[in-house]
């Protein structure tokens, strides 16, 4: 395999993703670091090298670049223990995958990156007004996987997969946000079983 460089702020969850999927697979990772609050990645010699979209994570696959956390995710991922082979459930898979994109980390996560790193008091009126909302989609979603969860024990397929690791990362940290984990006995105990994972690293 090529030479893996993971474009990163390390406080972020969807960089997490891709760095404890390389660990949990044993594969070695070189990290570069860029803070988002300085607006390294908007920085010419970003956008016209790493990405052009601004964002991290990036994943660097020698001289080629992925961005999107699940994509870089997937690539490491594939044809390992971590993607299901039955085609049903690998489908099942990716719906977690997408619901963690599209129900869960825009609420879980903003709220996290609004409070804990930007500080209400500093929030636009437009951001403070969309609390609510943002709490409430977030307490949705966190309910939805303690209910699933209640009656298994991993997310899809009886196993640890990519929607357990897509979903971990802002999952484990959502108390920065104001959400409670206690309000979701299953989902703690779900993270307490990727946490004992051989080769789980932690968030920086």
């Amino acid at each position: 395999m090529d030479k893996l460089t993971l474009h990163e702020d390390p406080r972020s969850g969807h960089c997490y993703k891709i760095r404890l999927t390389a660990a949990l697979l044993g594969l070695p990772l070189e990290r570069r670091m860029y803070d988002i609050m300085r607006g390294d990645t908007r920085k010419p010699e970003f956008l016209q090298t790493v990405n052009a979209n601004g964002r991290i994570p990036v994943l660097q696959i020698g001289k080629r670049f992925l961005p999107e956390s699940n994509a870089a995710c997937w690539y490491l991922a594939e044809g390992s223990k971590l993607i299901l082979s039955d085609r049903f459930e690998r489908a099942d898979m990716l719906r977690w995958m997408f619901f963690e994109q599209y129900n869960h980390e825009p609420n879980v996560a903003t709220l996290r990156f609004w409070l804990l790193f930007v500080g209400e008091g500093n929030l636009s009126k437009f951001q403070r007004d969309q609390i609510p909302a943002k709490r409430a989609g977030g307490e949705a979603a966190l309910a939805m996987m303690n209910d699933h969860l209640a009656q298994h024990d991993w997310l899809v397929g009886g196993k640890v997969s990519l929607a357990d690791i897509a979903l971990y990362p802002y999952t484990h940290v959502c108390e920065a946000g104001g959400f409670r984990l206690r309000d979701y006995p299953a989902v703690c105990g779900w993270l307490k079983r990727i946490e004992k994972l051989k080769g789980y690293v932690p968030m920086d």
